[in-house]
């Protein structure tokens, strides 16, 4: 059963904090519904836009803000640039100690905590530093 505690999300806040700051991304980090470890990314110079190979999956709302949440599985086939860059190391640091024995074909699921990554939020969205 997925399990994300405070004390593994200070362990892993360090190295993702450095992360973040090397690429000049405001962003936080929390724990979700004990299972999630999750990333919400506020602003920085990252033209997440420009570089999203499938624009579809952009949402903007009514004022041209940005939001949208990253597949942590394919995001190397959805982005390009420093984005890209960015997700690449940001991601594996956010599962550094996690396992995944999960076997799809027999139902089984066995997975040490999940992780999102989301690109602002529908109420706030993201802030494109230049």
């Amino acid at each position: 059963m997925a399990y994300m505690s405070q004390e593994n999300k200070k362990s892993l806040s360090p190295k993702i904090k450095e992360i973040c700051k090397k690429y000049d991304v405001k962003a936080t980090l929390s724990v979700n519904n004990h299972s999630t470890l999750q990333l919400n990314i506020k602003s920085g110079p990252l033209d997440v836009l420009d570089d999203s190979t499938e624009r579809a999956r952009c949402t903007l709302d009514s004022d041209g803000g940005l939001y949208e949440s990253v597949n942590e599985y394919y995001y190397k086939e959805h982005y390009t640039g420093k984005t890209l860059e960015f997700l690449s190391e940001v991601i594996p640091a956010m599962t550094i100690g996690n396992h995944n024995n999960s076997d799809i074909m027999t139902d089984y699921f066995d997975v040490g905590w999940y992780i999102n990554v989301n690109v602002g939020a529908w109420d706030k969205p993201y802030i494109l530093n230049d």
